[in-house]
């Protein structure tokens, strides 16, 4: 935090200030590897603090129920036109508070409660809100899912297109949160096409490297996409919908007003600025490099013993099972964490253990490419992991690489931090 905010801060409410700078400690000197996680530029931060978290803006640019709107709204024109550019959409809607709520504006958009969707089981990598059974999505609307094959961990795209001629979904979603591999856009909207599903692409996790040019971009088949705006594209915590022009009176009506009041304009200016950094060369650089880490990492985690999900990467993120390690996921995350790597535990496909204490581990490249990590660096992290995963209650090890850990951290600087 800035010194002056950070002074503010401590004036006014000191346990929050001090909580807060130990946060930052800890995003300083730990090897941050969640999937979901990255690190802003400062830029980002001073837009997403800045006094527009003063301004209320329900509605649209040049069609707001409040008045002041002057610089607000060509803020979030700014973003719409940085989007469009970025992602090459014919429509942007910047104003979903996240993720979640911009798939749920989806349904709203194209569904009646008890309708159809069809989309990645949870347990094979998919999302809560593609019409799993503990979400709204999958209690109000008629839910059907895919899995992935037993003996690869990947999509059977000719069982998809067996389960869409069965159920004609009126929407199928393809994406996750815990996909290894590059999806296949193309294929998911052909099989939409045939059965005459709206096809709603998730690239939450991946919109980044789709920005960077390092994975297939949905944005030329799908009706509509939808993303948040952290993960790997690096910008504040919020979420976007991106649609063809036939779509975009639907989707703009079902955020609003359908299911929100006003925008957040602070993040929708730490978006706009987001996505000016992703239109520079640097961060195509950035995107490739993630890849590159994750590929990296994969590569030494195999060399240690571990058994990964398909094998391998082509995208940031890792999902580890540690059944041949001896430890459950929870119990090898947590190791792990008081060691100075910091993941989460996750179940894996065909998982025998429950969901809050799996199989599994996820692990993502994003925030250790942000501070210019490569492949080296991926070698002696995978090293660490393993030493710590091997004896996961031998709490003065863990100390022992926690420090080592801090000596490498040292050597990168985190974006945004200013300790």
């Amino acid at each position: 935090m800035h010194p002056a905010l950070a002074s503010t801060l401590s004036a006014v409410d000191p346990e929050i200030a001090e909580l807060i700078a130990l946060e930052e400690v800890r995003q300083r000197d730990k090897v941050r590897l969640i999937a979901s996680e990255n690190y802003v530029s400062g830029a980002v931060l001073a837009a997403t603090g800045s006094i527009l978290t003063n301004k209320y803006s329900e509605g649209y640019a040049g069609k707001r129920y409040y008045e002041g709107q002057q610089y607000v709204d060509r803020i979030e024109t700014l973003a719409i036109d940085r989007a469009k550019a970025v992602f090459g959409a014919e429509h942007v809607n910047v104003q979903p508070y996240s993720g979640s709520p911009a798939n749920l504006a989806i349904y709203f958009a194209f569904l009646k409660p008890g309708d159809t969707v069809m989309g990645m089981a949870l347990p094979a990598g998919g999302h809560l809100t593609h019409g799993w059974g503990v979400s709204i999505t999958g209690s109000y609307f008629k839910a059907v899912q895919y899995g992935v094959r037993e003996d690869t961990h990947r999509v059977d795209m000719d069982a998809v297109r067996e389960l869409a001629r069965k159920e004609r979904p009126k929407l199928m979603f393809a994406g996750g949160t815990a996909i290894p591999r590059t999806i296949e856009w193309a294929a998911y909207a052909e099989i939409a096409k045939e059965v005459g599903a709206i096809f709603a692409a998730d690239m939450a996790h991946i919109s980044g490297l789709v920005a960077g040019g390092a994975h297939p971009s949905p944005i030329p088949y799908a009706d509509v996409v939808s993303t948040t705006t952290h993960k790997t594209l690096r910008g504040p915590r919020g979420g976007m919908l991106l649609c063809t022009a036939a779509h975009a009176k639907a989707i703009d009506r079902a955020v609003f007003p359908g299911l929100q009041g006003g925008p957040h304009d602070h993040t929708t200016a730490g978006l706009a600025v987001a996505l000016r950094e992703a239109q520079q060369e640097s961060f195509k650089t950035y995107a490739h490099g993630i890849v590159a880490n994750s590929r990296a990492l994969a590569a030494a985690m195999i060399e240690h013993g571990f058994t990964l999900i398909t094998g391998g990467s082509d995208n940031h993120l890792i999902l580890a099972d540690l059944t041949t390690k001896d430890v459950s996921g929870k119990i090898g995350a947590k190791a792990l964490d008081a060691a100075g790597m910091e993941l989460n535990y996750n179940s894996i496909p065909f998982d025998k253990r429950k969901p809050f204490d799996p199989s599994g581990i996820r692990i993502g490249t994003a925030a250790v490419t942000s501070r210019g990590m490569g492949a080296p660096e991926m070698k002696q992290i995978a090293a660490w992991m393993a030493r710590a995963i091997a004896a996961p209650a031998d709490a003065a090890l863990h100390a022992t690489i926690a420090g080592e850990v801090r000596e490498l951290c040292a050597k990168f600087p985190a974006p945004g931090l200013l300790i």
